[in-house]
């Protein structure tokens, strides 16, 4: 019989990839080996070690694996070796919007502390070749920049300059032409860093990616029949009383599998149907609402019974996709567009279990229990797949028509014969 490693491993594995066996060279040492008497110490280690395999916490860490999506939405894909590293550096804007906040605030300020010493530079370097230097408080002297005797001064005429506050002491004069290009080239590039950091700054605080927060999943899938039809349910809900505009929602299926001609497909995306066709995907999300899959014909899980469901490894990501309410204006609604995501794994799914009512109507209006959000409750469901219900319902059908036009030839009145 197989070792109790190998059959932990076989139903639950460490990763979401599963790749064929590999052979070990191990093997072959073993098999040498095998020939000689093992010795009481070897006997009693290798007793320990079956013992410490089989305990709770080791079994409970076979079932971990690496997700997809977290559960709060974080994708657990992280990229390598990219080699044209030039192409972020194309589109700087969206570069540096996606920095951290201390990262970002970090170019913020150095944007501006770069040109300030920059052109404090240039200031004190044309004011020394000048002389002005050298000769203030001299009133014959025609000065190019006045006031300027040292690099300190020349940086706060720079500060004074970009920033528009102009406190009147130091000052470019009109006795010379580069001092008043240089003064127009720092207005001008001061104003470009205005608008592209301030630009920075307004989307990236007003971007909707905190309001994924206020959207919730519940914790667990539940299989249960509605309707005569077995799906998979699971809830979503808003805590903001400022709703989505737009609402929608879709599913994705992350398996491995590999093909009739042997090729492996990890983490292969497909389609759940939660209602594309009859519009069911598009929510008015007010108060919270039980999502909808039905297992039929077209969905992955119709040959999925409550047995083969543990076996299974599979992960299924959520996408809620909405418009921020709060903008107010439809022309924002691109840049405004929110999205939140959550994952659930095959053992976050319960079979036979629906979900508990949190809704009811107080003074007038409806009122949300939030606290009734993750409960469920078991009900009667058969531990069968959605195929093998839909194939005993149709031999009873079938046993049903059989026996009602057996039951009709019995009941026909015999033909009597004439006199």
């Amino acid at each position: 019989p197989p070792a109790p490693q190998e059959a932990g491993a076989r139903l639950y594995p460490l990763h979401t990839l599963s790749v064929a066996n590999i052979p070990n060279s191990s093997h072959g040492k073993t098999s040498a080996r095998s020939s000689t008497i093992p010795t009481l110490e070897g006997l009693q280690s290798r007793r320990c070690k079956l013992l410490e395999e089989d305990s709770p916490m080791v079994q409970a860490s076979k079932r971990q694996r690496q997700r997809y999506v977290t559960k709060v939405g974080k994708c657990q894909v992280n990229l390598g070796n990219i080699q044209d590293k030039k192409r972020f550096l194309s589109d700087i804007f969206t570069t540096i919007v996606d920095l951290k906040y201390r990262w970002f605030l970090f170019v913020f300020m150095m944007c501006y502390v770069i040109t300030w010493v920059l052109f404090g530079f240039i200031y004190f370097l044309d004011a020394w070749v000048r002389g002005d230097v050298g000769h203030q408080g001299d009133p014959e002297w025609r000065a190019c920049i006045e006031n300027v005797d040292g690099f300190v001064s020349a940086l706060l005429l720079s500060v004074e300059s970009q920033r528009t506050i102009g406190y009147g002491t130091r000052m470019v004069t009109a006795n010379c032409a580069e001092g008043v290009i240089l003064l127009i080239a720092q207005s001008i590039v001061g104003s470009m860093i205005d608008a592209m950091m301030v630009g920075c700054m307004f989307v990236k605080i007003s971007r909707p990616k905190k309001r994924a927060q206020t959207l919730i999943f519940s914790k667990n899938c539940v299989i249960s029949r509605r309707d005569e039809k077995l799906c998979l349910m699971f809830r979503v809900g808003d805590l903001r009383e400022s709703h989505m505009v737009d609402a929608k929602i879709r599913a994705k299926l992350i398996k491995s599998r590999q093909t009739a001609e042997g090729e492996f497909i990890p983490l292969e995306q497909s389609e759940l149907n939660l209602g594309y066709d009859t519009g069911e995907d598009r929510l008015f999300l007010v108060e919270p609402q039980i999502i909808c899959h039905v297992i039929n014909r077209h969905s992955p899980f119709w040959d999925m019974s409550a047995e083969s469901l543990r076996r299974e490894q599979f992960e299924i990501i959520i996408i809620l996709e909405g418009i921020v309410e709060a903008t107010g204006n439809r022309c924002l609604a691109a840049g405004m567009t929110c999205q939140a995501r959550t994952s659930y794994t095959e053992d976050e799914i319960l079979w036979g279990y629906r979900f508990e009512p949190c809704m009811s109507l107080e003074k007038g209006a409806f009122q949300v229990d939030y606290s009734r959000f993750e409960m469920t409750f078991e009900v009667q469901t058969p531990a069968a797949s959605a195929k093998e219900l839909h194939e005993l319902k149709e031999l009873e059908q079938q046993e049903h028509s059989t026996l009602s036009l057996y039951w009709d030839h019995l009941l026909q009145p015999c033909a009597l014969p004439g006199p």
